[in-house]
């Protein structure tokens, strides 16, 4: 199932049924119309991603002109939403025609049900990407960072972590690149933000670019930006995320998944201070302060040339260093007890505090999934306790083999999420109204996880 809201356009009602149908399976909502001129209120009350659009709706005209005059007005009404067009003629002057007016793509109908779908997905990973290079051309401040106690979730009582702190402060007001180590789930992100907060750029973007999610042919116009024509679905200029970044800082996470050949991009990025979009001849210049994080070795990976040394040298001019949660024992009850409380509010829960025994049983587990590990444990402990109080029997702990211990059942939240709202339409004997009460929801909020989870 993917979140997005999908518009079927058509004056057939024998498509509008069978795409929704179809389309329901997949999208998180379907909109249909038969009448064109509905489009623009539509469109106006409420966020499409797609448009499904019929090139003729006039039965005695196969022109297409009324499609591509539908498509005209769409792309003024609301210049991000991706329109695919759809018609019963395979005419490939008219789909160039109508591609050059802005739609994305272009299907003939009957369509292939899977064609379909490989299609608008198509649409939509283009509509996120245009989304994306709407945000990173919109300025991002950093003043809501205001200091690191503020930051969510940046608590600690341990010595370790005031250490930590402290070299945060001393650090943040320079301009220095910072490489930031630590093993997944610490708050490598959070240190990051700490750092940006409390610099002298806290007014100016905060980009994050996660290099472990990026393919390689994706890399350079990702960072660096391109024009447009420079490649296929280059249908405009864009910024990269140094772009974005210009004045502030560039979070480059994963630093250490990065392959040699792109780790030599961007290190001449990083010393020459300038990038080239892809496509253009002229470098822009570019004033960033880099944050790099990984959880990698990457001594050990210089040492098997696997990392560059030079760009480590690039990146650690300062390095920190987070512990591991089992190295920072002191920080888990005033964590746990954050977390605590802040997901008992969320799902309106009584359990907002822990019993002593728990607290013992949480400082001897070693959390190897760290604070992150914390955080989904107590969340889960809060929404499934049935008491004041969170005790051991709210929570599973995994021994040294990875098995996991207590008597309760490993579950992932959409489990627990479909099991909450059995007991409490079982409690309120089917009752709709006491049971969304019950669980914190609207109604509607309601009968759509009941579709969700087929109840």
């Amino acid at each position: 199932m993917h979140e997005a809201n999908i518009m079927i356009a058509d004056d057939n009602p024998g498509v509008l049924s069978a795409g929704k149908l179809f389309l329901k399976r997949h999208f998180s909502q379907v909109e249909t119309t038969r009448d064109p001129d509905t489009i623009p209120a539509l469109l106006r009350s409420q966020r499409f991603d797609v448009v499904l659009l019929d090139m003729n709706f006039n039965r005695t005209k196969n022109t297409g002109e009324e499609g591509l005059y539908w498509l005209t007005k769409i792309r003024e009404i609301d210049p991000s939403v991706v329109v695919v067009l759809i018609t019963a003629y395979g005419d490939v002057e008219l789909a160039v025609q109508a591609i050059r007016k802005g739609a994305a793509d272009f299907v003939l109908k009957p369509w292939d049900n899977e064609k379909l779908l490989a299609t608008l997905l198509a649409a939509l990973r283009l509509k996120n990407t245009q989304d994306e290079a709407d945000t990173l051309k919109t300025k991002q401040t950093g003043r809501n960072l205001a200091g690191a106690r503020d930051l969510p979730e940046m608590i600690w009582r341990s010595r370790a972590m005031q250490q930590v702190m402290d070299t945060i402060s001393r650090v943040a007001e320079t301009d220095a690149n910072v490489l930031i180590l630590g093993e997944n789930g610490t708050g490598k992100d959070l240190i990051a933000q700490a750092i940006h907060a409390q610099s002298d750029r806290n007014s100016e973007n905060f980009v994050k670019v996660d290099l472990g999610a990026l393919t390689e042919s994706l890399f350079e116009s990702e960072l660096f930006g391109h024009v447009k024509g420079a490649f296929t679905d280059a249908r405009e200029d864009r910024p990269g995320r140094f772009e974005a970044a210009n004045g502030g800082v560039i979070f480059l996470d994963e630093i250490g998944n990065l392959p040699l050949p792109l780790q030599s991009k961007l290190l001449t990025v990083l010393q020459n201070r300038t990038i080239t979009r892809v496509g253009a001849n002229r470098s822009r210049d570019i004033d960033v302060r880099v944050i790099a994080a990984t959880n990698q070795d990457l001594y050990d990976m210089v040492k098997n040339r696997i990392f560059r040394q030079d760009l480590l040298y690039r990146i650690n001019t300062i390095e920190i260093n987070i512990p591991a949660l089992r190295e920072r024992v002191d920080d888990i009850e005033p964590l746990a007890a954050h977390f605590a409380e802040q997901f008992a509010q969320k799902y309106k829960r009584k359990a907002r505090t822990l019993s002593s025994a728990l607290l013992r049983e949480m400082e001897r587990y070693p959390w190897p999934g760290n604070i992150r590990e914390l955080r989904h444990a107590v969340e889960r402990a809060v929404i499934m306790s049935q008491g004041d109080q969170l005790t051991v029997s709210d929570f599973f702990f995994r021994d040294s083999n990875g098995s996991s211990g207590g008597d309760l059942p490993l579950m992932n939240l959409e489990d627990m999420e479909k099991q909450l709202i059995e007991k409490a339409l079982n409690k309120h004997y089917g009752n709709i109204t006491e049971a969304a009460k019950e669980l914190g929801l609207t109604r509607a909020s309601l009968y759509r996880r009941l579709e969700k989870h087929k109840l």
